[in-house]
């Protein structure tokens, strides 16, 4: 048997070597200003209920392509929207079906596939997670031998919330903002974020620092992407900054937002300093407050003095 070599691609990121596209063509009315259900499935759906949303899927390769669509599973932990391997079903994935599952697609040629959800009549209420796939099988076009495959995905992820009455709130907040270190040395921003509504939520955000050293500016910088919340769920959104900064004191702006819903922070930070040698001495903060390690550290150090020192004097005598 051939050596499989599978590369699983994030939805709506295709990365190096991709050779098909898929994007959203339909959203709902109501959401037409919320840039989450332009890019992937987010639909809030009463039992027995049905909608159709239409996907395009492009070979971007000089040569023709089969391409399998199909829906798969996913889930959301720890600040993370984990795809499901090959094509593991769930709850929603059983209510996916398409009009086609195969395409046979010529050079730069698109195809547009109708994908139909219907929810049963005695669904649970509550949100359930899936992609929609474009899969197509590169190894057998390019590798006759059949020794190599490579697999090769881009697909369009599904936020599906089952309940009657109107949609639950989406909403989120920023809990702790602090000035940090990478492993490498470079200044980055943390942010402590909680999942607030009842709904899954995708960060994005940018920074801006100001009143810096000699009045210094700089940015926007954009938050690193990934980070999904689960309702209820805690995670750290991070954004990496010019590893060329002064450590401060800055003014710090982060703008997060997931769809619609937007909230600004704002703090005074001084970024931890970083020797040569890779160590990271304590973080100082806005508040200037010391840290609680360094801090316990040293009242122990006092203390075993204190006891020592008397009896040390008390022996040289």
């Amino acid at each position: 048997m051939g050596q499989e070599v599978s590369r699983a691609l994030s939805p709506q990121s295709p990365g190096a070597g991709t050779v098909i596209g898929i994007k959203l063509l339909d959203a709902p009315v109501s959401r037409r200003a919320d840039p989450r259900a332009r890019a992937y499935i987010v639909d809030h759906l009463a039992p027995g209920s049905t909608i159709e949303r239409r996907v395009e899927v492009t070979n971007e390769s000089p040569t023709p392509m089969h391409v399998d669509v199909y829906a798969a599973a996913a889930t959301i932990g720890q600040g993370k929207f984990t795809f499901a391997p090959q094509r593991t079903p769930n709850e929603l994935t059983g209510w996916t079906s398409f009009d086609t599952t195969a395409l046979e697609l010529q050079a730069s040629e698109t195809a547009s596939v109708r994908t139909t959800i219907h929810v049963p009549k005695d669904a649970a209420a509550g949100e359930r997670y899936g992609v929609i796939w474009a899969q197509t099988d590169m190894g057998r076009d390019m590798d006759p031998s059949h020794n190599l495959t490579v697999l090769g995905r881009v697909g369009v992820r599904m936020y599906v919330d089952v309940g009657s009455g109107g949609e639950p709130p989406s909403d989120f907040k920023i809990e702790r903002l602090y000035a940090a270190r990478a492993s490498d040395g470079r200044e980055e921003v943390r942010a402590q974020i909680r999942n607030t509504g009842r709904r899954a939520l995708d960060i994005r955000g940018t920074l801006s620092l100001s009143d810096g050293p000699d009045g210094l500016r700089a940015g926007p910088f954009s938050a690193t992407p990934g980070t999904t919340l689960a309702p209820g769920d805690r995670a750290q959104a991070v954004v990496p900054l010019d590893a060329r900064l002064p450590d401060g004191p800055w003014t710090v702006e982060l703008t997060l937002k997931s769809g619609l819903v937007e909230h600004t922070e704002r703090a005074t930070l001084t970024f931890p300093t970083f020797d040569k040698a890779g160590a990271v001495a304590a973080s100082v903060t806005g508040q200037g407050h010391v840290p609680i390690l360094v801090a316990a550290v040293l009242s122990a150090l006092t203390l075993t003095l204190s006891l020592l020192l008397p009896r040390f004097l008390r022996r040289r005598r």
